[in-house]
C-alpha cells in the first residue's frame, strides 16, 4: 500500500509576484491553504518545505536554502524515507486549483511530473539517492532531474493555474 507524503516546495523569493506569493489570496484563502488542503486530500500528511509557516509540518531546504524546488524535494524525499513513506506528491504555491484527483493522474510505475508544472509531481522515495547526486554534482534543472530519472510527463485535463504575477490571481 502506498504512503504518500504531501510536499508544498515554497521556498522560492516571487521575485516576478513582488511579495509573497505564498500569502497572497485568491477566492479568499491564501495560496498555500488551497494547495495544502488539494494535497491533504490525498496524502497521509503534508509538509512544508523551505520555509518556515505556523500551522505547518517544515522542513528546511536540502542540501541547503537557494537550490529552487529541487532543494524543497529532496529535503521532502529525506522526511518521508526516514519516516516510511512510498512516495511524495510535490506542488508549488502558485498551482491553487490544484485537484484533488492528482495522485490518479500521476499514478502508475516510476516517478511522473505535470508537463506543463514540473514542480507538481509524485516522486517514489526510491529517487532520493539520485536526487542527493544530481544535486552534489550541480543539477538544478526539475526537468533534467525529471530526465535523469526517466519521470513520466503527465498532461491534465484541466489548465492548472500558473500565479507569477499579481495579476494572475484575477478571476
Amino acid at each position: 500500500m502506498s504512503r504518500i507524503l504531501g510536499a508544498i516546495l515554497a521556498g522560492g523569493s516571487a521575485r516576478r509576484f513582488g511579495s509573497d506569493k505564498a500569502l497572497a489570496q485568491w477566492r479568499g484563502k491564501r495560496l498555500i491553504d488551497w494547495v495544502a488542503e488539494a494535497l491533504d486530500a490525498q496524502c497521509e500528511s503534508v509538509a512544508l518545505c523551505g520555509r518556515e509557516e505556523p500551522g505547518f509540518q517544515c522542513l528546511a531546504d536540502m542540501p541547503e536554502a537557494g537550490l529552487g524546488p529541487l532543494g524543497g524535494l529532496n529535503a521532502a524525499l529525506s522526511h518521508a524515507a526516514v519516516n516510511g513513506f512510498t512516495h511524495t506528491m510535490s506542488a508549488g504555491v502558485d498551482a491553487p486549483n490544484l485537484p484533488h484527483s492528482l495522485g490518479w493522474a500521476l499514478g502508475g510505475e516510476g516517478a511522473a511530473i505535470v508537463e506543463s508544472q514540473p514542480v507538481i509531481g509524485l516522486w517514489p522515495v526510491a529517487v532520493a539517492g539520485d536526487l542527493s547526486a544530481f544535486l552534489r554534482q550541480g543539477g538544478r534543472s526539475l526537468y533534467g532531474f525529471a530526465e535523469r530519472i526517466n519521470a513520466r510527463r503527465v498532461t491534465l485535463d484541466i489548465a492548472l493555474m500558473n500565479v507569477n504575477q499579481p495579476g494572475d490571481l484575477a478571476g
